[in-house]
């Protein structure tokens, strides 16, 4: 059975976007060793899961990485391979996906990420979309949790978890320190 992953950035003080609003994410100690991480965690993915923003954000940002002379090769490795991987975006409000590989999911979202568990392949990856993970979350439907907790206190914004209304319990099955103060957190949904 395929797991559903949820990979976020959060602050130290527990907040996935800061007070501006939409991914803002600035204060992630983003470095050479997070990119890494970064790319280990996705290498066992072949299929992305956003909410409506954050697809419309990385659609209107990452196809045009490639042509960008000033782009990182970093940001070239990801711009090739979210371009290959399978996207499915849940959203009531959106009419179409044209993303290549995107396919959109419009109702039923707990009985979708229960049929796409269930098909051959690896890894899902909620990548980004805070709000969507909340959701799931209170569904119980997400199967790891891969934080990277950044040094940094910010106040306010979005937290990482929000509305869970029953206990989930998690096991710790990896922890990772950057050299930026970063540090990797994997935990495991024990059902």
């Amino acid at each position: 059975m395929r797991k559903l992953v949820l990979f976020l950035h959060a602050s130290l003080d527990g907040f996935v976007e800061g007070p501006n609003g939409e991914m803002d994410i600035g204060w992630v100690s983003y470095d050479a060793d997070l990119e890494k991480h970064a790319k280990d965690i996705l290498s066992t993915a072949d299929t992305v899961l956003w909410g409506r923003g954050t697809y419309q954000m990385m659609h209107s940002y990452w196809p045009s990485v490639p042509a960008d002379p000033s782009a990182s090769q970093h940001e070239r490795d990801h711009a090739e391979w979210i371009e290959k991987t399978a996207k499915i975006v849940f959203s009531t409000t959106l009419e179409k996906v044209e993303w290549n590989n995107s396919r959109l999911v419009k109702e039923d979202v707990e009985e979708e990420i229960k049929n796409l568990k269930q098909q051959p392949g690896r890894d899902m990856v909620i990548l980004g979309s805070p709000r969507f993970a909340h959701h799931l979350m209170q569904l119980n439907l997400i199967d790891e949790y891969k934080i990277t907790v950044s040094p940094v206190l910010i106040g306010k914004g979005l937290p990482l978890f929000q509305g869970i209304k029953e206990k989930i319990n998690l096991k710790l099955i990896e922890n990772k320190t950057f050299d930026s103060g970063a540090i990797g957190l994997a935990y495991q949904t024990i059902r």
